[in-house]
């Protein structure tokens, strides 16, 4: 009978060290995944920055000041610009002719 209860003893004390080691890995863990979870947000937010700023960079606005300003370019005038359509298509003529 004593080798039973010192047998069983053995086995209770194992699990409680079972049982301790396990918490302390889910906290450690949990605590890894609330730093990869803030990590995670502020990569969203510049995510996020770095679209609105190329949204900005290339605004059209943005684009034609800088072509004028840098390179000496200008939007061609009316009489130098010809549309080309596609095969079959046709020009709707404007009503003031």
């Amino acid at each position: 009978m004593t080798r039973l209860n010192l047998f069983l003893l053995v086995i209770l004390i194992l699990c409680a060290l079972a049982l301790v080691t396990s918490q302390h890995r889910a906290r450690k863990f949990y605590g890894e995944l609330q730093k990869e979870e803030v990590l995670s947000h502020k990569l969203e937010v510049e995510w996020g920055q770095l679209q609105l700023e190329q949204s900005t960079w290339a605004m059209h606005s943005r684009i034609e000041a800088e072509a004028t300003q840098k390179l000496g370019m200008q939007v061609p005038g009316p009489n130098r610009t010809q549309v080309i359509l596609p095969h079959g298509e046709r020009v709707a003529k404007p009503v003031n002719e």
